[in-house]
This record gives structure tokens, C-alpha cells and sequence, in this order.
């Protein structure tokens, strides 16, 4: 009985260090996926004034082939710390989104850029 408690006590001891091991691995996998995916994401800056387009995500629930994912283009208000930025428009007021949904707008109207295309490629 006494031999059989023993070996019961080295198999419980064995399994909380195979947990601890798996509580490490998972730990060290967990660090170096928050590397690799941070290393891949593009910093986005943006200042106060400046104008950004804005990336409408649920577009594709209602599919248009040449209906673009791009609206605004938006006034920056303000940059919070992490990536939040707040927009303001005319249409919807000032509203808060993620940095990542922004790219900067250089100006222009879409249809005349569409015209010099369709035009030089006659």
C-alpha cells in the first residue's frame, strides 16, 4: 500500500511538471506570435487636420464590382495613444475608429481620375 501511495505521489508530481512545461511553451509561442504579427502591421500616422479615406469593412455583404470600399474623405480631429483615431465629416459628425481602417487622402475627385484613364486608354 505504502509503495503504491509513493508511486501515485511521483505521478502526480511528474504531471504538474508536464503542465508547467505546456503552461511554458504556450507562453513562449503566445510571445513570439505577438512579435511576428506587430512586426507585420504598418504604422499609420496621422496629424490633427489632416484628410483620411475610410476602409468600410462590411461592404462585402452586398457586393458591387465596382463599388469602392473607400469613403470620405474625413478631417482628423485628434490621435489617441494605440492607434485610435477620431474623424469628423460634415454628413456624420466626429466618430472614433481604429488607425488601421485609414490611409491618408492626396486629393482629387475619383470620376475625373476615372475619365483620364478611360481617355488615355482610347
Amino acid at each position: 500500500m505504502a509503495s503504491a501511495g509513493e508511486k501515485r505521489l511521483l505521478q502526480l508530481n511528474e504531471l504538474k511538471e508536464l503542465r508547467n512545461e505546456a503552461y511554458e511553451n504556450a507562453k513562449i509561442y503566445e510571445e513570439r506570435t505577438k512579435m511576428w504579427h506587430e512586426k507585420n502591421l504598418v504604422r499609420k500616422e496621422f496629424q490633427p487636420g489632416q484628410q483620411v479615406l475610410l476602409f468600410n469593412s462590411r461592404l462585402k455583404l452586398f457586393p458591387g464590382k465596382l463599388k469602392s470600399r473607400w469613403s470620405g474623405p474625413y478631417t482628423v480631429v485628434k490621435v489617441f495613444p494605440y492607434g485610435s483615431v477620431e474623424v469628423a465629416s460634415e454628413k456624420t459628425g466626429n466618430f472614433k475608429v481604429n488607425g488601421q481602417r485609414l490611409k491618408p487622402y492626396l486629393g482629387g475627385h475619383f470620376e475625373q481620375a476615372k475619365s483620364v484613364i478611360l481617355l488615355s486608354s482610347h
